[in-house]
């Protein structure tokens, strides 16, 4: 008896010992290094437009499909397209929209909160909140918005987010012809936009405003950002 007491105790003493080895190792789980690929998080998307004033010759092809993509009203734009004289004579187009600021001056003005900037950079209207108030109108220093009589809240580029959250460029970019416009992650160091725009000197318009416009020119005329 007193020997299958003894066996029983030192099955007892080997079990604790194992348990409390066990235990004592489990802090040292928290130091284990986890391989980058399994740390690595989503970096949120930076959308952007690159525009070629070289290459645009005014063929209005960017607001036909915008205004076919987005069912704009006859009479309002979201883009459009200025034709200028130079003083030396000769004539460039150059298209404008929505810039979809980095710090957008359209967003505080806003009662209700309707117009927001989201964690991509785009610069949206929640037409459900809007209350046509025209607050985010008057702020805008590019006159890049409307008021749209269809839903009576304001409305203006969007970037075609719609189209672009499912791989497709936006209407204007794939409608131009001479590829005039490139659209795309200015955080993703291998898109064509973070190229071009490490590559080949911009400008923005009306930088003086603090609005930080995520819309780079090339060959951006000074008449142009008046």
């Amino acid at each position: 008896m007193s020997n299958m007491n003894e066996k029983i105790d030192i099955s007892k003493r080997k079990f604790i010992k194992g348990a409390v080895a066990t235990i004592m190792t489990l802090p040292l789980l928290s130091t284990i290094e986890i391989s980058p690929e399994v740390e690595k998080k989503e970096v949120k998307k930076r959308w952007a437009m690159f525009i070629d004033v070289s290459k645009c010759y005014g063929c209005m092809a960017c607001v036909v499909a915008c205004a076919a993509e987005n069912n704009v009203p006859i009479g309002v734009f979201r883009t459009w397209v200025e034709r200028h004289v130079l003083p030396s004579g000769s004539v460039v187009f150059v298209p404008k929209q929505c810039n979809h600021c980095d710090n957008p001056p359209c967003v505080k003005p806003c009662p209700t909160g309707a117009t927001f900037k989201t964690k991509d950079g785009l610069v949206l209207v929640d037409p459900e909140k809007c209350i046509g108030c025209g607050a985010c109108i008057v702020s805008c220093p590019y006159g890049a918005r409307y008021f749209n009589p269809l839903t009576g809240a304001a409305d203006k580029c969007t970037f075609c987010s719609h189209r672009i959250y499912n791989g497709r460029l936006p209407a204007c970019v794939e409608a131009c012809p001479t590829r005039a416009r490139v659209f795309g992650d200015l955080n993703d160091p291998n898109s064509e936009i973070r190229k071009l725009v490490d590559k080949i000197p911009t400008k923005v318009l009306k930088p003086q405003t603090g609005a930080e416009p995520e819309i780079y020119y090339f060959a951006l005329p000074e008449e142009a950002s008046k």
